[in-house]
């Protein structure tokens, strides 16, 4: 493989492919998969407790020798008390009754019994999930830990940086706005992923092919990671002649053997077409990209609007496990970005990257037939 950009020598790695940190999909066996192939995988540790981020990261360590990287979420409205519960009229806290009869009739209108599967042993104490406490508490295990590479998908890293820097760990934001681009900048992150509408997840209200090469025309000499609706060697390539210096790359690693979703979503993914996603806030409350079902149609039809994060996710969590214990596609799908047309089969991590790396390669190579 002959692509070698300034990523490579930054992540000290072969090619300038980087798993993105999916929730719950980009677990220690995913993530040690695609930096055994020579990649950079990152954990999605967004859900993780403390106690369960903490053996994650020792247990990827266990898997390989090679750099790795953590995503967590750090929701400026959250950190700072917000959570949208400013203003006239009842606060999101008050409103979770009402919203909790939402979730109850939903259940029962499609025969959805509540999950009883055990938590993790790890997630039982601690505090709440996606509250301020929880996203400090992860950051003082990211920072103990000193992980080679951590990545916020939301929100700026600032506060722990000095701490993780002195400690040799490489920084990486994800951004959906070339004025967040700036922020992070100068908060002094050392990569900027620049994510487009076209992702998977939270993402951007720009596409992909808009914001890529304004958030490198921003932010100067940083290197940018292209992301969003990038699904094969095609799309690497194009984001490398928008200016990327390498790609963040989520969906085409979903339908892979280490991911950790379950296998009807993996089968979900492979029928997907380009039309098959939808932006919702239903789940966590922030506008996300995943695949359309009876629950994202719901809120797409009701008067109410979903609750700000941390609250939507109380009502969403028990749909989720339930549909997942049901295995109910219809229900919950997962999410993913616009390129799921092209994922056409479940394989093995390191087959993806060197199909994505490879591909790459000869369409960078053959760009010079049009000249």
């Amino acid at each position: 493989m002959s692509i070698a950009t300034r990523i490579c020598e930054l992540f000290e790695i072969e090619v300038p492919i980087v798993l993105a940190g999916m929730g719950e999909a980009s677990t220690p066996a995913l993530a040690a998969a695609v930096s055994n192939a020579g990649g950079l995988g990152v954990m999605g540790a967004a859900a993780c407790s403390p106690k369960r981020l903490r053996r994650w990261i020792r247990e990827v360590r266990e898997l390989t020798d090679r750099p790795f990287g953590v995503d967590t979420l750090l929701p400026a409205s959250v950190r700072s008390g917000g959570g949208g519960g400013a203003g006239a009229g009842p606060s999101p806290k008050e409103l979770l009754p009402a919203y909790r009869e939402i979730q109850r009739e939903f259940m029962e209108r499609e025969g959805l019994p509540r999950a009883k599967g055990e938590l993790d042993p790890d997630d039982r104490e601690g505090p709440p999930l996606f509250s301020k406490e929880f996203f400090d508490a992860q950051m003082e295990v990211v920072v103990e830990e000193a992980v080679p590479v951590y990545a916020a998908g939301l929100g700026d890293p600032a506060p722990w940086l000095d701490r993780m820097h002195r400690n040799g760990t490489k920084v990486i934001s994800v951004v959906g706005a070339v004025r967040h681009a700036r922020k992070v900048r100068d908060s002094g992150v050392d990569v900027i992923v620049a994510q487009g509408h076209d992702g998977g997840g939270h993402n951007a209200t720009v596409g992909t092919l808009a914001l890529i090469p304004q958030v490198r025309d921003a932010v100067g000499d940083l290197p940018v990671l292209g992301a969003g609706g990038i699904t094969d060697g095609r799309g690497i390539a194009a984001a490398m002649m928008l200016g990327a210096d390498g790609v963040w790359i989520g969906t085409a690693f979903l339908a892979t053997e280490e991911a950790g979703i379950p296998d009807y979503q993996k089968k979900a993914l492979v029928e997907g077409i380009d039309q098959s996603t939808v932006v919702s806030r239903s789940i966590t409350g922030k506008p996300a990209r995943l695949l359309r079902t009876k629950w994202t149609d719901l809120w797409a039809e009701r008067e109410e609007e979903p609750l700000p994060m941390p609250y939507q996710s109380m009502i969403s969590g028990p749909i989720m496990l339930a549909a997942e214990a049901a295995e109910r596609p219809d229900i919950f799908a997962g999410f993913c970005g616009q390129g799921l047309g092209m994922i056409h089969g479940v394989r093995g991590a390191s087959e993806v990257l060197a199909e994505l790396a490879g591909e790459a390669e000869s369409c960078l190579r053959g760009a010079s037939r049009l000249l």
